[in-house]
């Protein structure tokens, strides 16, 4: 058997699969397309995904270190542990900031504006963290009340993809406003990418969100949010369309999601589209499709939807 295997190592060592010639193609295209971008002599160093997902983690075990930091905490090493884990992680997120200040500044070398920004972004993101703790706990409850499968508030947290999306967001969305949106979407798809939830960090959305089951939801970019939403799988808050400018180009930034106002529930496979209001207290149906804005306390349901499709037809 050892001898075989022997045998087996020597043949695959000795396989030529010209790679020489691969590497040279690689090399051609990667070289032609920093050319096309004017960046032929100095390459992007673009912030790595492979850390930020450390970062993020890290910074969930900072807010819940109880129950997802280290298992073998002793209450008097919490803050300790606190500490130390948002000293490394932040300092981590700082280099990755500078990253992305330096990609889009153009320059060959990270210009002393750029590093101090990157230190003050950091420390503005690190004051925020008490409040995005806050909001998280109100959406951990808003899981915990409004499922009844859930027997705990600490098996919401542990469990739960929409709260490892919702916590992903909210991180990311301070980083959005901060000005370091390229980490932001990063980070927001790092969790779309683990939960099947893709939550845009430039949403809006209110404190108490709970999203049940999770997989299948998308919320756009410019998508606001009010208190104690709740949403179901597969919901999919989009555009309707996508202007184009006199180029042919598409029409970045324009508000082009729905707003869900306070006390809404959306269930399953309901894609509502454009820059509608959903009502406050509003019930939106399964599958439901809506482009159109509806009043508070409105309940929709797919009949309704169809039966003014027919009237719009006749008019």
């Amino acid at each position: 058997m050892n001898s075989t295997k022997k045998t087996r190592d020597i043949q695959v060592r000795s396989t030529n699969l010209e790679i020489d010639d691969i590497v040279s193609k690689l090399r051609d295209l990667r070289n032609a397309s920093l050319e096309s971008r004017k960046r032929h002599d100095r390459p992007p160093k673009l912030p790595s995904r492979k850390i930020l997902a450390g970062v993020a983690e890290g910074l969930s075990a900072a807010l819940f270190p109880n129950r997802l930091g280290s298992s073998e905490l002793a209450n008097e090493g919490i803050d300790h542990y606190v500490g130390h884990t948002l000293n490394v992680t932040l300092r981590d997120l700082m280099v990755q900031i500078q990253h992305e200040l330096h990609y889009h500044s153009g320059m060959e070398t990270l210009s002393s504006e750029d590093r101090d920004q990157s230190i003050a972004i950091t420390q503005a993101f690190a004051k925020r963290l008490p409040q995005i703790r806050v909001l998280l706990d109100s959406d951990i409850i808003a899981a915990y009340e409004g499922d009844p499968a859930a027997r705990n508030v600490d098996e919401v947290l542990v469990c739960y993809p929409g709260i490892m999306a919702i916590t992903h967001y909210r991180l990311a969305h301070e980083l959005h406003k901060l000005g370091v949106p390229l980490i932001a979407r990063m980070i927001s798809e790092i969790a779309h990418s683990v939960t099947g939830i893709e939550i845009h960090p430039g949403a809006q959305i209110g404190g108490s969100f709970f999203i049940d089951h999770g997989t299948g939801v998308v919320i756009g970019e410019t998508a606001v949010i009010g208190q104690n939403v709740r949403l179901y799988q597969a919901v999919t808050l989009g555009a309707k369309r996508f202007p184009v400018d006199e180029n042919g180009t598409l029409v970045k930034g324009n508000l082009r999601h729905p707003i869900v106002e306070d006390d809404v529930v959306i269930y399953a496979g309901a894609t509502i589209l454009g820059r509608i209001t959903i009502g406050r207290g509003s019930t939106i149906g399964g599958n439901v499709w809506l482009t159109h804005s509806v009043p508070a306390g409105s309940s929709i349901s797919q009949p309704q939807t169809k039966q003014r499709s027919d009237i719009r037809t006749r008019d």
